[in-house]
């Protein structure tokens, strides 16, 4: 199976007064279509860095980042956030507070007629779960129901690449463990190849089929977490 994301010897940083301050260095992995990675590390490591770069919000100093055949980055090639069929989700559920759950997964299917939004909407909240949930509104929703709103918003238009930032850290620990495994779940049946940054070693172990330690914008290892 031909890798959904390549990256080769990635660099990014900024510029400052004295020249070029890199925050992640000779950075290379690899992710098969359907699998899920995890950038796992502390705060300031690089890992949100690389992510940015992936989704088109950082430029690349060196090395390339492709998807699938397409290359999406590289010092001579740029392809806009909105040509590379790259999803987000964050830690902030981002939810347009007046819209209803299902206008507000609707939203990224604008362009589509109206019966084909309705269709792909109620395959996404059934996806996450809350088919019923439809016509409430964002605080008509607890926390972890919020969250699969904005994953199932995520999904709807059929991203070649989902990216995570940190989506469970707002939660309380019962409803971050539960949510975890289900988000999993939803990812694994909908076939997403999907990428998860995160500080949480619990969390990547339970989420993830390949985990990159960071460490000071290296990545030290990537590899399978143990399972039972």
């Amino acid at each position: 199976m031909s890798a959904a994301l390549s990256i080769e010897k990635l660099r990014l940083g900024y510029e400052g007064p004295r020249g070029l301050h890199t925050v992640v260095e000779d950075f290379s992995l690899s992710l098969e279509a359907g699998d899920i990675g995890c950038l796992l590390g502390p705060s300031g490591c690089g890992k949100t860095t690389v992510l940015r770069a992936i989704a088109g919000f950082e430029p690349v100093r060196a090395g390339r980042i492709r998807l699938g055949n397409v290359l999406l980055s590289s010092p001579e090639v740029y392809l806009p956030p909105e040509r590379r069929r790259v999803g987000m989700m964050f830690q902030e559920y981002a939810l347009f507070p007046h819209l209803s759950a299902a206008r507000n997964v609707a939203f990224g299917l604008r362009h589509q007629p109206h019966d084909a939004q309705r269709k792909r909407v109620a395959e996404m909240l059934a996806l996450v779960g809350l088919p019923d949930a439809g016509e409430r509104h964002p605080h008509q929703l607890s926390g972890g129901q919020q969250q699969r709103i904005a994953l199932a918003r995520a999904l709807a238009p059929e991203p070649a690449l989902l990216l995570l930032d940190e989506p469970f850290s707002n939660l309380d620990g019962s409803t971050r463990e539960r949510l975890t495994v289900e988000v999993r779940e939803i990812l694994k049946a909908a076939g997403q190849t999907a990428v998860l940054v995160t500080h949480n070693e619990a969390e990547a172990q339970v989420m993830a089929d390949r985990i990159g330690v960071m460490h000071d914008g290296r990545l030290s290892r990537w590899e399978a977490p143990p399972r039972n």
